[in-house]
């Protein structure tokens, strides 16, 4: 598990980078406060943002965008309700990795 600190004045969009380029067999899975926030897999099979996660609430409706080659997690029009813990997991058939991104908008 590694993390990274991002911060961002409120209305700026933050980007969550995975620091990878799918190969189209890993599951990327981004997590705020424990909820599943968004998901694709690498072969676009399945892909979601906020409320068509299951378990996400309407926090981030329609301010959230995910890059379909790399995973990274842009949210638009920040607000400070958005600072936290940000858990990226990025599932493979060989491979299993985390990443902790600490968000704080001010």
């Amino acid at each position: 598990v590694f993390g990274e600190s991002l911060s961002a004045v409120e209305g700026d969009p933050v980007t969550l980078h995975t620091g990878v380029k799918t190969d189209q067999q890993e599951k990327i899975r981004w997590y705020f406060n424990s909820g599943r926030i968004a998901q694709i897999n690498g072969d676009l099979s399945f892909m979601c943002t906020d409320v068509q996660c299951e378990e996400a609430d309407e926090r981030f409706r329609d301010r959230l965008q995910l890059d379909h080659q790399t995973g990274s997690l842009t949210i638009m029009n920040t607000r400070t309700t958005d600072s936290g813990l940000y858990k990226l997991k990025i599932i493979s058939s060989s491979s299993f990795s985390e990443k902790i991104c600490n968000v704080t908008i001010h």
